[in-house]
C-alpha cells in the first residue's frame, strides 16, 4: 500500500487507470489497495467518477532514504515503521531481542500511543511525529538528571527553526505556544539506572493535525500547520531536532544540566506563577521559582523554598495564578 499512497499523498486526483499504470496493477487492485487505506489507517478518500481518486487531506509521508542519509542522523540509524502500537514500546521490545543502541525509531502511526501517568498519546496516519531514540548510559543517574527537560529544550530549537516565535517550555516535559500543546515527552529506562541502562526518549509532535474526536485531548493542544498556516515536512522537523538533541545531549553528557539550567529557565513560560504539583495523592500548592541543577522544580510554599522531582509529578496553574 505504501507505492500507493506516495502516488497519493500529494492530495490532487489520480485516475484508476494511471495509478494501476504506475503501479503495474489493475484497476480493481487498485480499488482494492483503495479500500485497505481507508479500513487500516483511517484515511478519507474522494471517488470522483471521471476524474479518479484523493485523498481527502494531502500528506508529507516521511522518507526513510532522505533520513538515513541526513547528516543530522549520521550517528543515529533510523527506521521508519508504517503503523505500531507505540515506538517507546517497539524500541524496548528490540532493545530486549538485541538490537544494539543508539538507534532512533519512527513510525507514520501509532495504534496505543502513550504519554506520561498513563495518558493516551493520540497518533492519527502520518500527522504528526512519533520519535523514539534510545541511547546507553554509562555514567549512573547524573547523566540522565534534568534530561526531559534538555530535550525540550531541543524541541523547542527545532520548533523556532520551523518559523513558530512564541512557542516556550513548562516543566517537566511540554513545548507550548499560547498555553496551547504542541509537543511532549516521555522517557523510559531500561536496565539498572545506578549503573548501564539505556534511555528511550519518546517524543510527540503535533505537526499537521487539524481535528480529533471531541474527547480523545483533555487539554488544549495546537499543531505546527495550524500556528504557521501550512504544512509542515515532517522529515525536516525530524532532522531539525536530531541535529539539536544531538548538541544538547552532548552538552548533557559531558557538563550535567546545570550548563543548560539558565537556558531552559529563559524559556520557561510560567516563571513566577501560581501552581499546584500533585505527587499522589497529595497537592502541593506554590509559587513557580524555576528549576535546580538536577532539573528539579522549585516552589515557595508557605514562604519555604522546596524542590520537587520524579517522573509521576504533574504541575497546573492554579485557579489565582
Amino acid at each position: 500500500m505504501q507505492p500507493l499512497l506516495r502516488l497519493l499523498q500529494d492530495g490532487r486526483f489520480h485516475s484508476g487507470e494511471a495509478l494501476g499504470a504506475a503501479l503495474g496493477i489493475s484497476r480493481s487492485a487498485v480499488w482494492k489497495q483503495l479500500q485497505g487505506l481507508e479500513a487500516e489507517l483511517g484515511l478519507s478518500i474522494h471517488k470522483v467518477r471521471g476524474r479518479g481518486y484523493k485523498l481527502q487531506n494531502p500528506l508529507i509521508l516521511l522518507d526513510p532514504q532522505r533520513l538515513s542519509a541526513s547528516p543530522a542522523l549520521k550517528q543515529w540509524p533510523v527506521s521508519v515503521l508504517k503503523s505500531v502500537d507505540s515506538t517507546n514500546a517497539e524500541v524496548m521490545r528490540l532493545l530486549a531481542a538485541g538490537k544494539q543502541a543508539p538507534f532512533l525509531l519512527l513510525a507514520e502511526q501509532q495504534t496505543a500511543g502513550r504519554g506520561r501517568r498513563g495518558r493516551t498519546w493520540v497518533s492519527p496516519f502520518a500527522e504528526n511525529l512519533y520519535y523514539s531514540l534510545v541511547i546507553p548510559i554509562n555514567g549512573g543517574m547524573r547523566q540522565i538528571e534534568g534530561l526531559s527537560l534538555v530535550v525540550g529544550l531541543a524541541l523547542l530549537k527545532a520548533i523556532e527553526q520551523l518559523g513558530v516565535t512564541n512557542a516556550g517550555l513548562k516543566w517537566p516535559n511540554d513545548v507550548l505556544v499560547d498555553g496551547q500543546k504542541i509537543a511532549g515527552i516521555l522517557l523510559e529506562i531500561s536496565g539498572d539506572p545506578g549503573d548501564e541502562c539505556h534511555v528511550v526518549i519518546g517524543v510527540g509532535v503535533n505537526a499537521n493535525m487539524q481535528t480529533v474526536a471531541a474527547d480523545s485531548i483533555t487539554q488544549a493542544w495546537t499543531s505546527l500547520s495550524s500556528v504557521l498556516g501550512r504544512a509542515v515536512d515532517r522529515n525536516q522537523l525530524v532532522e531539525f531536532f536530531s541535529s539539536h538533541l544531538q548538541a544538547y545531549l552532548d552538552v548533557q553528557m559531558r557538563d550535567g544540566f546545570a550548563a543548560l539550567q539558565a537556558q531552559w529557565q529563559a524559556n520557561h513560560l510560567w516563571q513566577g506563577r501560581m501552581a499546584v504539583l500533585t505527587a499522589g495523592q497529595s497537592l502541593i500548592k506554590g509559587e513557580i521559582l524555576g528549576v535546580d541543577t538536577t532539573g528539579a522544580i522549585r516552589l515557595r510554599v508557605d514562604g519555604q523554598e522546596r524542590s520537587f522531582s520524579g517522573g509521576e509529578l504533574s504541575l497546573r496553574l492554579s485557579d489565582d495564578s
